[in-house]
């Protein structure tokens, strides 16, 4: 696809524009309500579905923990589920970044889902599902490592410890000052994409103030127990009073001014 028509027509074809369509012409919602609406029935219908839905694939994939050095077939391995394409998101990736950007926020992507789900993936394993190669895997790498961000693999997290996923660096740096703009550059995800890990976030940290357990705030939310810990970790360790601030004002957004006492804490 090298223009923006053909993505309109292939966008045209999608579930999530059909529902947005019946939203802005039966039910006369304007276009920003319609997406609201689309975001929240995602999150509430698919956000645990054990199912493969289209866009996914199964994959086996080494274990978290498993030893390095071994042969192959020696080696635990677990098999999870990977998002190759995540339908409109990653057309608005594609329409702000071009193929090369997509592809590195599907990286991005895949290692964050082999981790959540106690895996990690090599380059070998992105090159298959990517349908690339493993030099242009590479290459992705070095540019992503440039721009400041650690990617999660098996080769790359050998002896260094736990790995964070994309979208907890992406709030590091946010809290840090970066805009939504400078984050898109950096990391090539859509604006869009950017603006939900940052509510997803805001609500954590709300959630965690009002003194909810990791798992239960995963389970409202509906996203990974590890998301929400890496969220806490990056929350806990930019305790300083610029990032405190910027939190303040997404928490007064999110919840009023009860976020404002909380968020001053």
């Amino acid at each position: 696809m090298n223009s923006i028509s053909e993505l309109e027509r292939y966008r045209a074809k999608t579930a999530e524009q059909r529902f947005l369509q019946v939203l802005e012409q039966d039910f006369r919602y304007p276009p920003r309500i319609a997406a609201a609406i689309l975001e929240e029935a995602q999150g509430c219908l698919l956000g645990k579905h054990e199912g493969v839905r289209a866009g996914q694939m199964r994959i086996l994939l080494t274990r978290e923990r498993a030893a390095h050095g071994q042969a192959l077939r020696e080696t635990p391995q677990i098999e999870v589920t990977w998002t190759v394409d995540a339908g409109a998101e990653d057309l608005a990736v594609l329409e702000q970044h071009g193929q090369n950007g997509l592809r590195r926020v599907r990286i991005q992507r895949l290692l964050d889902e082999a981790l959540e789900q106690g895996a990690l993936a090599t380059q070998e394993d992105l090159a298959r599902a990517l349908q690339t190669s493993v030099r242009t895997i590479k290459r992705d790498f070095a540019e992503l490592h440039t721009n400041g961000l650690y990617l999660p693999s098996r080769g790359y997290l050998k002896g260094i410890g736990r790995g964070q996923t994309h979208k907890a660096q992406i709030i590091r740096h946010w809290l840090q000052g970066e805009t939504y703009d400078q984050l898109s550059v950096r990391t090539h995800h859509a604006v869009s994409s950017i603006h939900r890990y940052i509510k997803s976030f805001v609500q954590v940290v709300r959630l965690h103030q009002e003194g909810m357990s990791d798992e239960q705030i995963g389970l409202l939310l509906q996203i990974g127990v590890r998301l929400v810990q890496d969220y806490l970790t990056v929350y806990r360790n930019n305790d300083q009073p610029e990032c405190r601030e910027r939190l303040a004002e997404q928490l007064v957004r999110l919840c009023g001014s009860a976020g404002t006492e909380k968020g001053a804490k």
